[in-house]
């Protein structure tokens, strides 16, 4: 009893921290509406909302009822405006591949890729495609020389249109998802030249966003031309207007596996240094003038004008989700200053979070999101147990340890807290650590932030006047030297662990055990280890597939006994590949027809498929019809790329070219007891608006699909 008093006395006493779960519920429910496996009906947001509201209301006064109820109304707000928000952005998406065809629209966004150009056209007319049938958006690769396309030029352009492509693999990257809530119906790749129809003239809020895609167009052009070194080039360019394409891949690659990737992301380093900078310099100017500084509030003055830099870098830079939070962050320090506040809290992050999922809350899935707000609130929980430490030493410490020592410990102690706490969620989403980020970090962030980004402030300051050169000349020396020590940690050995993908529950246990760890000022506080702890068993206890096929039939692949794993091809399907090995942490990939050979008892193969001996199982994997007859006869598991029209009947799982065209990608498990576990990318996602089904079978078909064969 005396136990349970205490520990109701201490929760009341954390109650000024009761708030800061607020975004935390509404999180869970963005969270139950998207992974539902079926779409609900399009009132339930809006009753459980209003049910919750009414909840809270009658429980008011009832002490800890009253808070139990809030956070109801909270999680419901998150369901609800989730359901809100995908019935907004629903729109036409190109059911089946098109063309070629004459693709016409306007473009919205310009993209300088390192050796084509992407699109994205508006207000599509497509040939030979019906009205109904055309999708409002498009994004297009063109090749080869091309006219000096900028946004809101009318062109039109022969092409190929595509859907959105689903998931490489149950569990993967969802594209279609991402498409769906960024308004695009289909993707596709040029023909030819395109052609400017009309150089476009728009009015009203259209003609905001067109006009800025258009200035961080023409910026981005004038940048990569003022930079000799096109990798340099292409990294202002990103760091100046939020566009990363032109940065070559090998360049992308090096800053990932060296842990410097966040430096291309404009987040709150960047956000931060472009407010400071600014705040202090006009402050500074205007101490300079004593008539002026001695009458009037100037901190407040460069307050408010650092406000109004940070909200213009935010939307040069194309208010991404770390974008949106750090200008929130920043914006609300600034504020303030303004009114004599401490503005750095928690109670801001969680704000910041609150506005984010209200507006986008599908960004709640992915990395963006989720590192961006893990770092950010494992930071201030840190530097609130720590903050009066620092700030002791820089006031009594040698001058060695105020200045230098202090900010080289300062980002020391940013990158291992920012770096443990988004691990999970790299490991989930790009399935791999790196290992000596602590390194590049002591090495690239100070050049950063004391050389390369004043000389970007000092850029967009030039720019107007045509100087902008004065500035990206010695930014891109700046850039050089961080792409070198990218280069360089990447090129150690063992800079780069790769890990298999966490399960979605494991990163949901990581994340509310570390959020508990965060939000709790008390004791209790540690009980969130536990769910760390979760998520490493769930890495751990996580067996990887023994097949993964491709929707179309045309890869598959088989884990050996080694753990690699065997490729059916190795030519062509360099992206399908690629996620593949990524996604299960393989190195290196390996044929079929490289593996048969060494082990003819595990593995072996003819011109009609292979037979993998997996004891208890064995599994036929067909190629050519022919197969069918002797497989369905021996094997116990059968997974054809052509149709199964027959019977099996020695097959306890038959997976055939139809079940793969109407479930996407593959994945099977044969289990030691002589079971088969069968996930796909379909069976997974659901029917839900942003999934691309096939259509309904025709009646007489048995539940098969015409015209699929060959």
């Amino acid at each position: 009893m005396l136990r349970a008093t205490a520990l109701a006395e201490g929760f009341h006493g954390e109650r000024e921290r009761w708030p800061l779960w607020l975004p935390v519920a509404m999180a869970i429910g963005v969270a139950v509406y998207f992974t539902l496996s079926f779409e609900p009906v399009w009132w339930l947001g809006t009753a459980l909302f209003m049910a919750a509201s009414a909840g809270a209301w009658m429980l008011w006064h009832h002490g800890i009822g009253r808070m139990l109820a809030v956070l109801a109304v909270a999680l419901a707000l998150g369901f609800a405006v989730s359901q809100l928000r995908t019935a907004l952005v629903a729109d036409t998406v190109l059911e089946k591949r098109h063309g070629p065809a004459t693709v016409s629209g306007r473009i919205v966004q310009v993209e300088a890729l390192p050796k084509q150009k992407r699109i994205t056209l508006e207000r599509l007319r497509v040939s030979r495609l019906g009205a109904e049938q055309t999708p409002q958006r498009a994004r297009i690769r063109l090749r080869g020389e091309q006219p000096d396309l900028t946004p809101g030029d009318w062109i039109q352009v022969p092409a190929m249109l595509l859907s959105p492509p689903p998931p490489s693999l149950p569990g993967g990257f969802d594209f279609q998802f991402k498409a769906y809530f960024e308004g695009l119906g289909a993707v596709g790749y040029g023909l030819g030249r395109a052609e400017i129809t009309a150089r476009g003239v728009t009015s009203g809020f259209a003609a905001y966003g067109i006009a800025l895609s258009s200035l961080r167009h023409a910026l981005g052009e004038r940048i990569r031309a003022a930079i000799d070194d096109p990798t340099a080039g292409g990294v202002a360019a990103a760091l100046m207007t939020g566009d990363r394409a032109a940065i070559p891949e090998k360049a992308m690659q090096a800053m990932r596996d060296a842990g410097l990737a966040h430096l291309l992301a404009i987040s709150g380093l960047h956000v931060g240094l472009v407010a400071g900078l600014a705040f202090f310099s006009l402050r500074a100017l205007l101490a300079l003038i004593p008539a002026v500084a001695l009458r009037y509030p100037v901190k407040k003055w460069a307050a408010l004008a650092a406000i109004l830099v940070a909200f213009g870098y935010a939307q040069m830079t194309g208010a991404t989700v770390p974008t949106q939070r750090a200008f929130l962050m920043v914006g609300l320090v600034l504020m303030g200053v303004l009114l004599d506040r401490q503005g750095l809290s928690m109670r801001g992050l969680a704000w910041a979070a609150a506005v984010v999922l209200l507006i986008q809350p599908e960004s709640l899935l992915g990395p963006s999101f989720q590192m961006s707000f893990a770092a950010a609130m494992a930071l201030v929980a840190v530097y609130e147990i720590m903050g009066k430490r620092l700030a002791a030493g820089r006031r009594t410490g040698a001058w060695w340890w105020r200045g230098p020592g202090l900010y080289l410990a300062a980002v020391a102690l940013t990158t291992i807290v920012a770096g443990l706490a988004t691990a999970p969620f790299a490991i989930h989403h790009f399935h791999r650590m790196a290992t000596f980020g602590l390194l590049a970090n002591l090495l690239a962030v100070p050049l950063t932030a004391l050389w390369i980004m004043p000389w970007a402030l000092m850029a967009y300051v030039l720019a107007p006047l045509g100087l902008e050169s004065l500035a990206l000349v010695p930014m891109g020396w700046g850039i050089e030297g961080v792409v070198a020590v990218a280069h360089w940690v990447a090129g150690m050995e063992g800079s780069v662990v790769l890990f298999p993908g966490l399960p979605g529950w494991g990163v949901a246990v990581v994340a509310l055990g570390g959020t508990w760890m965060c939000l709790w000022r008390r004791r209790w506080r540690y009980l969130g280890a536990l769910g760390l702890v979760a998520g490493g068993v769930a890495l751990s206890h996580m067996p990887p597939p023994d097949i993964l096929v491709d929707g179309q039939g045309k890869q598959m692949a088989v884990r050996l006994p080694d753990g690699q794993l065997a490729f059916s091809s190795l030519r062509g399907g360099n992206f399908l590949r690629q996620s593949w090995m990524d996604r299960e942490a393989v190195p290196e990939a390996i044929s079929w027809k490289g593996f048969a050979p060494r082990q003819p008892a595990v593995f072996s193969c003819d011109s009609f498929g292979c037979i993998l001996r997996n004891d208890p199982h064995m599994v036929a994997l067909v190629r050519e019809a022919e197969a069918l007859d002797d497989d369905c006869r021996t094997a116990n598991v059968v997974v054809s790329s052509v149709p199964v029209r027959g019977r099996c009947p020695s097959a306890r799982v038959v997976i055939d070219r139809f079940d793969l065209w109407r479930g996407g990608s593959h994945a099977l498990w044969l289990n030691p007891d002589g079971s088969v576990r069968v996930d796909s990318v379909n069976g997974r996602r659901g029917d839900r608006p942003w999934v691309l089904r096939p259509d309904k079978p025709r009646p007489g078909e048995n539940g098969k699909s015409p015209g699929t064969e060959g």
